[in-house]
């Protein structure tokens, strides 16, 4: 896919696009041209905010309420988006729960919506925006740099989930090569979000670099990603951590 100034306005879906990393990617593709489309689940409130702040700098966004864990709004959220906007162009998947405790005595509903949200989700909403999306289209999916070293006990069961997204990526970019498509996935270490605010220093003691991510870190790599410079990436995880990981 190519794309020029004088061409047809792009279309994209966020999934879990109302907050933090989320907002960011919208912002971003918004000022990129990109019609956008964002769910959410619990702050109809940040999603208005987020929508009403690129409408008031003439772009298109729309918010649509979705549950990531569950299917049939998932296909709701793809339906709505494509009605609004028409096909899509790049879909990123970045809804997301975690839940952290020791595997002795971590608690089954808990891992049942990890389960249902970081991987099922993922799967289903790949699936469903394939089907409402024009050939050579993009899709990112929002990991974690915990599918590959969690670096502190607890996280057992989300580092489970998010390396099973990093494989999902893999396999499923194959399948979308007749289509043009790329699938890809970006692992973001901790990032300076209200989920880590606590917690910013004793993080940056443990990055190389000494700086979280900042959501604008994630989505500039969201916006290499959909661009033309990157037709030929496909199949593979970034890892955004500052060296977190090594």
């Amino acid at each position: 896919m190519t794309y020029a100034a004088s061409e047809r306005p792009r279309t994209a879906l966020i999934f879990g696009g109302s907050r933090g990393i989320g907002a960011a990617i919208a912002k971003r593709l918004a000022e990129e041209r990109f019609s956008v489309a964002l769910t959410y689940v619990s702050r109809p409130d940040k999603a208005r905010e987020v929508c009403d702040g690129i409408s008031g700098t003439g772009g298109t966004a729309v918010a649509i309420h979705a549950d990531s864990g569950d299917p049939a709004a998932i296909r709701r959220a793809v339906a709505e988006a494509t009605d609004q906007l028409g096909l899509l162009d790049v879909v990123v998947i970045n809804a997301g729960v975690l839940r952290l405790g020791s595997i002795e005595s971590f608690n089954p509903d808990d891992l049942d919506l990890l389960l249902n949200v970081n991987i099922r989700g993922v799967f289903l909403a790949m699936q469903a925006s394939t089907a409402a999306m024009r050939d050579g289209g993009r899709i990112i999916t929002i990991g974690s740099n915990t599918a590959i070293r969690t670096g502190a006990a607890g996280g057992s069961a989300y580092a489970m989930t998010k390396a099973a997204v990093a494989s999902l990526v893999k396999t499923a970019a194959l399948d979308l090569t007749p289509r043009q498509i790329t699938v890809n996935n970006l692992q973001p270490g901790p990032t300076a979000t209200d989920m880590t605010a606590g917690m910013a220093d004793w993080l940056k003691e443990r990055i190389p670099l000494r700086r979280l991510n900042s959501p604008d870190d994630i989505a500039s790599a969201v916006s290499f990603l959909a661009g033309n410079g990157a037709s030929l990436i496909t199949g593979t995880s970034i890892t955004i951590d500052g060296g977190y990981v090594l």
